[in-house]
């Protein structure tokens, strides 16, 4: 051991062992860190950080409480306690922790963009547009917020930043982040305006300046796929099987931006169901679960003993439901759905579809915090969404009527019915009611926390036809790689693999 690691210090060392991995470990260094201090420490969200992943949630709520109950602290402080409070799903508690945190260092910019992300997750639109003017007035160039800002409402000609963002784009020269938040600030509040042209023109700029940033080859998803397909390849029928009813868990998968926050919405109104919104449990506890040796990870993932997967997975989810159903939706879990059916048989399981085009264009439209790395260039999103159609096709194949399959177009248009579909396959009762989604008070930190706070409408449907040529090469690229699917502006779906 070197110097420099002997001699470093309890929190320092925490940190470095949960970042490795090492949570047991990490959690004696912590709490060492702690130790009976009577003032709110960074330490204090670190340690509350580690229980959490360590699936101690209850652990790790005692701790938050107790630190924020303590004399005195500083807004780094309160900022960590918000942050695990907001990766434990307590969003109302995170926003009165980011709030403290921000009065007490009212010239910090970044502090008030915590408290905006906060307030929008918990439906407080004007209280988090009010946050974002304060960072912007700190400083013109948080861009994070500049952004924000514009997505927190529909724009008006009466009400917008148009004149100011086309300013500030027009100064920012070739720094391409401030080019990648303002293209997207100024697509998203010409698209308000019904400008569709000029939409374009700025969603095309804050994209390309995005992908400039991201050292990516699509190449390397398709692989994965391929490889996802290959090693959860043909199986005993008998294999997948299993009750599923009633679902203590239930998966909401598909492409971002393709309707899964709305199916979650309407699921959480209905009485003893909750979300656990986009967590990794899933991957991690799978992960976890698998042997060190036999194999790449592939391999290694489809060797997991599907029962100790599965307790691993109900360990780390337990937080969110007591005894209810709990919902995850992590739309990427796509990619784990065999592992998915295999550790959880009582799941209930369901995949949203959406349009080809709206769905690869709603995707680029959406500045993505991290992930999605493919969904900034036509040709891209076009090779990804063809990837993704095969493991899907795969998987109906598999598991057959395990998965339930629906169109983002029927929900809208027709909720109830769908939602009751949904219900049933997942041995919940259904009640009309829970299409009310703007009643819904649960949080949502998704890239749709904006619309779910509107009652359902049908106004994305076909949304990609107002920008006509624009998106031809799109078309032509989708088309390229095998999505046909008939008339590809079709609002039908047809089943996942079709030619």
């Amino acid at each position: 051991m070197s110097w420099s690691v002997r001699n470093e210090p309890d929190d320092a060392r925490a940190f470095r062992l949960m970042n490795e991995g090492h949570f047991a470990e990490a959690l004696t260094f912590a709490r060492r860190a702690v130790g009976d201090t009577q003032v709110c420490l960074q330490a204090h969200g670190l340690l509350a950080m580690i229980l959490l992943r360590l699936g101690r949630h209850d652990e790790a709520n005692e701790v938050i409480e107790h630190a924020a109950a303590l004399a005195s602290g500083n807004a780094a402080s309160y900022d960590a306690l918000a942050h695990v409070a907001m990766m434990g799903g307590r969003h109302r508690r995170a926003a009165v922790l980011y709030r403290r945190a921000a009065e007490l260092a009212p010239s910090d910019p970044n502090a008030w963009y915590n408290l905006a992300s906060s307030e929008r997750s918990i439906g407080n639109l004007e209280a988090a547009e009010a946050a974002c003017g304060r960072a912007i007035g700190l400083d013109r160039r948080h861009f994070s917020s500049v952004l924000l800002r514009s997505e927190l409402r529909v724009q008006t000609p009466e009400r917008n930043h148009l004149d100011a963002l086309r300013a500030m784009i027009g100064a920012a020269g070739d720094d391409s982040r401030a080019r990648m938040f303002l293209g997207y600030a100024l697509g998203k509040e010409c698209d308000d305006l019904k400008c569709y042209d000029e939409a374009f023109r700025w969603f095309a700029e804050g994209a390309a300046a995005r992908r400039s940033r991201l050292a990516y080859d699509v190449a390397t998803d398709e692989a994965k796929i391929a490889r996802i397909i290959d090693v959860f390849g043909e199986s005993d029928p008998g294999e997948w099987q299993g009750a599923r009813r009633p679902a203590r868990h239930v998966f909401v998968m598909g492409l971002p931006r393709s309707g899964t926050t709305l199916l979650e919405r309407i699921l959480t109104g209905l009485p003893g169901v909750c979300s656990n919104g986009e967590t990794d449990n899933f991957s991690r506890a799978l992960l976890q679960s698998a042997p060190a040796e036999g194999g790449d990870i592939f391999v290694r993932a489809a060797m997991a003993e599907p029962g100790r997967v599965g307790d691993a997975y109900r360990g780390l989810a337990a937080a969110a439901g007591g005894d209810g159903c709990i919902v995850e939706k992590l739309p990427m879990n796509y990619l784990y759905l065999g592992a998915i059916a295999r550790a959880l048989p009582d799941a209930g399981l369901v995949v949203v579809r959406r349009n080809p085009v709206d769905s690869c264009f709603a995707m680029y439209r959406t500045l993505f915090g991290q992930g999605y790395p493919f969904s900034y260039d036509f040709e891209e999103l076009a090779r990804y969404y063809a990837a993704y159609d095969r493991l899907m096709a795969h998987w109906t194949r598999i598991l057959g009527d395990r998965v339930l399959s629906i169109s983002y177009e029927d929900l809208v248009g027709n909720a109830a019915d769908v939602g009751a579909r949904v219900a049933k396959h997942c041995g919940l009762a259904w009640q009309d009611a829970a299409i009310d989604i703007q009643r819904n008070d649960s949080a949502s930190t998704t890239a749709s926390a904006t619309q779910i706070r509107r009652p359902i409408y049908s106004s994305s449907v076909g949304r990609w036809r107002r920008y006509g040529a624009h998106l031809d090469p799109l078309v032509r690229s989708l088309r390229a790689h095998g999505i046909h699917a008939g008339d590809i502006g079709s609002e039908g779906q047809p089943p996942f693999g079709t030619p």
